[in-house]
């Protein structure tokens, strides 16, 4: 036996006891005639005392037997700081070389040489509690939806490329010459189909695969809560998973959040947020004030879509801030040509556009976003979309400055009533907002069939995303189960039949031997994980992430393969043929 104890187990209550513990070194120092080895497993530290001499390592792998013992001077910091253990023997299960950083809470190794040596930084107690916090959650996820009778179903990894969404990871096959398949963006189709097939209650925690550009929270390959049910409208969805969410916030982490969640239509969402996943634990909504503004002699307020604005307390900026806010909003990521400032100050309002409106008109400007003494209006201008937009990305850093973006507060809600198509005047045709499965609000279905452009425009979806704190976590739709209303759609979004028959074919058909009305959501697992853990980058809560250009540093992957392998698969990738 190997040990019969945790390194995180042991209390005053053991005292007196023998025991055999294994871990790993994580230090050793010597203290007069004393050597004190900090010994460190997945569950906790515990410390061992001797008198002997010993020789070990950082990383060593040891096992120690001993007794014991109450500590004479304790450390409240440790479960285990109560005691130690007094050694009898010990045994080198396995030296180590010197780690490249500290195996600590806190590491002196940067992000570049801890993903290299990421199996070193799995150690680190920070990584061990996020990936217990994932475990916990997946059991409480497949608890609940066992419970409410859904079943865990497999769908295959190997599939057909559609490229309407992101784009797809293709993979060669040796067996069919020139033909490829896709890794899967999700089990969209495949869930569906399971509906078809009778199994009217579906999930899976399941793995998806995107190439596009990466971020803190976008992985290449990430996982999803795949779930799909049958004979439900959207009530039946969002009660269903509502439930899942607050089981989960009240077993993973205590929290009770509200019941019934908050819903918000994504035009009141754009309107007073700028964006789709808002961030409702602050307030400095957006405020459209183009009719308190044009019409004064200021070009660009007159010549603007929209004007809109938000209240932040910074009136206590000085030029220099406000000089440095103004470049920050003119960057790329954000895309505004200026910025306009109001401020409610003690000795009077001071604006950047003074000489074009009265005191009075600006203190109406004011008056609409409730602004008080301390406060300064943020405004900016332009197409209106857009600008509410970027008022949404100046909301969120002003949050973030302001420090109202506390991660251990939570505030879910629902976002409701999509456009269901998105026009784009580069290519001039729609785009499905979510995905071409998505069915119109059957209230707007009489919009769906027209062919006029503003009639479509007007088309929302029978849709609905869970967002928290900024984030979208998951999102869903009740589908199309009608091979008719299918067809429609493709032909609103510019997809031949052929082509339709192509690439969907099969779902098509499967919808005319009786498909049930069904409809779903799914969760991005690792964004849920990392709320849920107090961060924003998904990466801590995944064993093994990629970095920001999609390679796994530890193994140097992506890598070429053997000429033979290309061979078998019949690729010739010579740049230089």
């Amino acid at each position: 036996m190997y040990r019969t104890n945790t390194c995180g187990e042991l209390r005053i209550s053991n005292a007196g006891q023998k025991v055999t513990l294994a871990g790993w070194v994580q230090k050793a120092r010597k203290l007069g005639g004393m050597t004190f080895i900090d010994l460190r497993d997945r569950y906790g530290i515990t410390q061992l005392v001797t008198e002997q001499e010993i020789e070990v390592g950082r990383e060593w792998v040891i096992q120690v037997t001993g007794e014991v013992v109450e500590r004479q001077s304790k450390n409240p910091k440790m479960d285990t700081g109560d005691v130690e253990i007094k050694i009898e023997t010990v045994k080198v299960l396995n030296k180590a070389q010197t780690p490249p950083f500290t195996i600590e809470e806190v590491s002196d190794g940067g992000d570049d040489i801890r993903a290299k040596y990421r199996y070193l930084d799995l150690r680190r107690a920070p990584l061990q509690r996020a990936l217990a916090l994932r475990h916990r959650l997946a059991q409480e996820i497949r608890s609940y939806l066992d419970a409410q009778g859904f079943m865990e179903i497999e769908t295959p990894y190997l599939i057909k490329s559609t490229p309407e969404g992101a784009r797809d990871f293709v993979v060669p096959s040796r067996m069919n010459p020139g033909e490829f398949y896709a890794l899967p963006q999700s089990p969209q189709t495949f869930k569906q189909l399971l509906m078809v097939a009778g199994y009217d209650r579906y999930f899976q925690i399941v793995r998806c695969f995107r190439d596009e550009d990466l971020r803190a929270d976008r992985q290449p390959e990430f996982t999803q809560i795949d779930c799909e049910m049958s004979f439900v409208e959207q009530e039946d969805v969002l009660n269903t998973f509502e439930g899942m969410m607050r089981q989960m916030f009240k077993n993973a982490l205590g929290v009770d959040i509200p019941d019934p969640l908050p819903r918000m239509s994504w035009y009141d969402a754009m309107d007073n947020y700028g964006s789709d996943k808002p961030d409702v634990r602050f307030g400095m909504k957006i405020h459209e004030i183009s009719d308190l503004v044009k019409g004064s002699g200021f070009s660009v307020f007159d010549s603007a879509e929209y004007v809109g604005a938000i209240c932040a307390p910074v009136a206590e900026y000085t030029r220099k801030q406000i000089d440095e806010l103004t470049e920050w909003v003119k960057r790329p990521q954000v895309g505004a040509k200026g910025l306009v400032y109001i401020k409610l100050t003690a000795e009077g309002i001071k604006s950047s556009v003074d000489k074009f409106y009265s005191p009075e008109q600006l203190q109406k400007v004011c008056d609409r976003l409730g602004a008080k003494t301390g406060d300064m209006l943020l405004v900016l201008c332009g197409a209106k979309r857009k600008t509410q937009t970027q008022l949404g990305v100046l909301r969120i850093e002003m949050g973030n400055r302001l420090g109202l973006r506390d991660p251990k507060v939570f505030a879910p809600l629902w976002i409701v009533d999509f456009p269901l198509l998105e026009w784009d005047d580069e290519t001039q045709r729609f785009y499905a907002m979510h995905h071409p499965f998505t069915a119109p609000k059957p209230e707007h279905e009489k919009w769906f069939y027209s062919d006029k452009k503003e009639d479509l425009e007007r088309v929302c979806a029978n849709a609905y995303d869970f967002v928290l704190n900024g984030t979208e976590l998951g999102g869903g739709s009740i589908r199309i189960h009608n091979a008719d209303m299918q067809q429609r759609m493709f032909e609103v979004l510019g997809i031949s039949k052929e082509d339709a028959e192509y690439k969907f074919g099969f779902i098509i058909n499967a919808f005319k031997f009786g498909a049930p009305p069904h409809g779903g959501l799914a969760f991005g697992f690792d964004r849920v994980c990392a709320l849920f853990g107090g961060q924003e980058t998904i990466r801590d809560y995944i064993a093994f992430p990629k970095n920001n250009q999609g390679r796994d540093v530890m193994i140097d992957s992506p890598s070429q393969i053997d000429q033979l392998q290309l061979d078998e698969l019949q690729l010739d990738i010579r740049k230089n043929k």
